[in-house]
């Protein structure tokens, strides 16, 4: 009769144990995401500056003259500066997603615990 007394208060304790883990289990799985979508947008990033670098690099001996290669090298600055742009512009979008999803779930774990009014 113990045992099954003690068996039952361990497994009421282990699913209360996990029961309040939730929201940080929630945390980590949010921040999980947010970094995996942090890591493919920089991916994406270098990919697309790598392939400007080598596109200039291709066009290069194509100038015949200074005007040429400055006219060249604007078009790669202003092509990596949109690139970069929209770099920075998609990671906020990533960490403004997952800073609200954090909000949501510290909430909902706050108004389970606060006293009911």
């Amino acid at each position: 009769m113990f045992v099954i007394v003690g068996w039952h208060m361990f497994q009421d304790m282990t699913k209360n144990l996990n029961q309040s883990m939730g929201p940080i289990k929630d945390l980590v799985d949010i921040q999980t995401r947010m970094l995996e979508e942090l890591t493919r947008l920089q991916m994406e990033c270098v990919k697309n500056c790598v392939e400007a670098t080598m596109l200039q690099t291709k066009d290069l001996p194509s100038c015949h003259s200074a005007e040429d290669v400055v006219s060249l090298q604007q078009k790669y600055v202003r092509e990596l500066e949109e690139t970069l742009r929209n770099a920075s512009s998609k990671n906020l979008k990533a960490f403004n997603d997952a800073r609200e999803q954090m909000e949501r779930v510290t909430q909902d774990a706050y108004s389970a615990f606060a006293p009911k009014k």
